[in-house]
C-alpha cells in the first residue's frame, strides 16, 4: 500500500508540471507531411538545451514531429523566454 501511494504521490507531481514549467524557449518551425502533400508552419516551447541553435532545437523537435507523422523542413525562429 505504501508503495502505491508513493506511486501516486510521483504521478500528481509530474501532472503538475506543465511543458511552461520546464520549457525555455519557443521554436517557429515548418514541417511537411506526404501523400497527400500537407505543409505547416507552428510554434513548440523547448528545454533550455535545445535552445543554443537551430541544429539543437531540430535535433529536439524532430522526434516529436516524427511521431505525429510529420517530417521537419526548417526552424525559422528562436525565441528565448529572457
Amino acid at each position: 500500500m505504501k508503495t502505491h501511494a508513493t506511486f501516486v504521490a510521483v504521478l500528481l507531481a509530474l501532472l503538475a508540471l506543465s511543458p511552461a514549467a520546464w520549457a525555455n524557449c519557443t521554436v517557429s518551425y515548418k514541417a511537411k507531411q506526404d501523400s497527400p502533400l500537407r505543409l505547416q508552419a507552428g510554434s513548440i516551447q523547448l528545454p533550455d538545451a535545445a535552445c543554443t541553435s537551430k541544429a539543437a532545437a531540430a535535433e529536439a523537435l524532430a522526434p516529436i514531429l516524427q511521431n505525429k507523422g510529420w517530417t521537419l523542413l526548417a526552424i525559422t525562429a528562436i525565441l528565448t523566454d529572457n
